[in-house]
């Protein structure tokens, strides 16, 4: 650099996302310029990183900086609508879920507090986009929403500290926890995976905003709406087990790998506790069920 120059300042807070450009070619990795903005083609403007979120997370500082120097150099720009948004990581190792982590929620349904955390999972299989349809099977009549704050994790690591836990957060999403109730709560001894990961029952996304643009991940509104009529609407202060804790309890057990993705629990408007419950239908419009989620 010449002797006098002052380097640019680049910016910390991105929107990683990944998306599939105009005429079905591959899945790419993109950033969003803003919130709803354009898109920046960081597979274009980067080739020799990967093109999978997960294994664009395993690289570390170097797949950030690289990023970073993407969205500054004003090139390799696209028009969002001619683009269709993927969840921003489809293959991760784990999808680790935490059940009655809402204080609302769970007065919602007269329940005790957790002493724990409740932990459960959801195969990765039942990732799709957040604009995708959720496919109402045929095996369920009961198909519920639940809109979740997601910690996607960007460092490995075992028996966390709760004083370092956020160091393995790269960010967070949204995350639609799709639950065929009867399932969860009836059948199959009423051990919840199978209600939890019916393919397409994990909506994600659309980006993964890096948490240096969170300023506190315990003062957020998260909000779903059906139909476009409100049914959740709380505050991540209701947050039974705060994330430091969530992740320094579920690493006691595995090891958290970067893409993993923990879904923190849900708040109360859920369907299956109203009076009467109501429950997704399928459409008429198209193959599958759709929400709206916020």
């Amino acid at each position: 650099m010449p002797p006098g120059r002052v380097p640019l300042a680049l910016p910390r807070a991105m929107r990683l996302v990944r998306f599939q450009p105009p005429g079905g070619a591959e899945p790419r990795l993109g950033l969003e310029e803003e919130e709803g903005g354009g898109l920046v083609d960081l597979s274009g403007a980067e080739p020799s990183l990967p093109r999978s979120m997960r294994a664009f997370l395993e690289t570390g500082e170097h797949g950030l900086a690289a990023a970073h120097r993407a969205l500054a150099s004003g090139q390799h720009r696209l028009p969002r609508a001619g683009a269709r948004l993927l969840a921003p990581i489809s293959d991760p190792e784990k999808v680790i879920c935490v059940g009655l982590n809402y204080r609302d929620h769970c007065l919602e349904q007269d329940v005790k507090v957790p002493k724990e955390p409740l932990i459960f999972s959801k195969f990765p299989s039942a990732i799709v986009g957040p604009f995708d349809d959720i496919v109402h099977p045929a095996e369920s009549s009961e198909v519920d929403w639940e809109v979740e704050l997601a910690a996607v994790i960007g460092k490995t690591g075992r028996h966390i500290q709760e004083s370092a836990a956020l160091e393995h957060v790269v960010g967070f999403t949204v995350a639609n926890d799709v639950s065929a109730r009867d399932w969860q709560m009836r059948r199959n001894g009423r051990q919840w995976l199978l209600g939890k990961t019916f393919d397409t029952f994990c909506p994600l996304g659309p980006a993964i905003v890096t948490k240096d643009s969170v300023t506190d991940v315990h003062n957020l509104s998260i909000r779903c709406s059906v139909n476009g009529q409100l049914m959740q609407s709380s505050s991540t202060k209701q947050l039974v087990f705060r994330l430091p804790q969530l992740i320094a309890w579920v690493s006691q057990f595995v090891t958290l790998r970067p893409g993993d993705v923990l879904l923190t629990g849900t708040p109360p408007g859920v369907g299956v506790f109203r009076k009467p419950p109501v429950f997704l239908k399928v459409s008429t419009g198209w193959g599958g069920s759709k929400q709206g989620q916020e």
